[in-house]
């Protein structure tokens, strides 16, 4: 019972390094990162498994996974493409 939310939240963690590594300028702070890594993932596993119930361990955790990444894909920030303030307006 305890072993689902402890790999929801180590996948969540490695999720979040992954996504820390790919884009270090299009993401706030490491520690806002981390966290909203591995409580999306946690979130992603406690729904997963309150819609499929017991006995699904994998699909939850790939359900995790899958909502951790939603919820660190909203932390990105728009890439600058450099237009001045006139050129935008």
């Amino acid at each position: 019972m305890i072993l689902e939310p402890l790999g929801a939240v180590v996948l969540g963690l490695a999720l979040a390094w992954v996504a820390l590594r790919s884009l270090p300028h299009r993401l706030p702070s490491r520690r806002a990162v981390f966290t909203t890594g591995a409580l999306g993932a946690l979130f992603g596993m406690f729904l997963t498994h309150s819609a499929l119930g017991p006995g699904h361990g994998v699909a939850t955790l790939i359900g995790a996974v899958l909502i951790g990444a939603v919820t660190l894909s909203l932390l990105v920030r728009p890439r600058n493409h450099g237009l001045s303030r006139s050129a935008a307006a």
